[in-house]
């Protein structure tokens, strides 16, 4: 049975599928910006939100919790000293889903993910 599974697996192991999200994090916060499928956009959010939450805090713990979620050290630095600045006096909503069509190959829903406080215009 399948009760409380609220996750997709996105037809991929889990270990697969927690280094897919931190990869896609990973670029999120690099380029502020990706481009993906509806699905994966949808977790990417979910895990994604409170990593960009616990920033807020900004103490030692805090910084190694992440980076055992994220592994990259460049991108550590990228998050605690621009965009911490810049979601400072947001309560949520760190980022925006905007659907982009249907991809060629195999109709499947693209979206592009991107972080709210970059984009004021869509």
């Amino acid at each position: 049975m399948k009760h409380f599974k609220k996750k997709r697996n996105l037809s991929r192991k889990y270990s697969h599928r927690k280094n897919m999200l931190s990869n896609m994090s990973c670029s999120l916060i690099l380029y502020k910006s990706i481009y993906t499928t509806l699905y994966k956009a949808k977790e990417l959010q979910k895990y994604i939100e409170p990593i960009l939450n616990k920033i807020k805090k900004n103490t030692l713990h805090i910084k190694r919790i992440i980076f055992s979620k994220l592994k990259n050290k460049k991108i550590i630095k990228i998050l605690f000293n621009d965009i911490i600045n810049k979601i400072k006096n947001r309560n949520g909503g760190y980022t925006r889903i905007l659907k982009a069509g249907y991809r060629k190959g195999d109709s499947s829903i693209m979206s592009i993910i991107q972080l709210v406080d970059y984009y004021k215009k869509y």
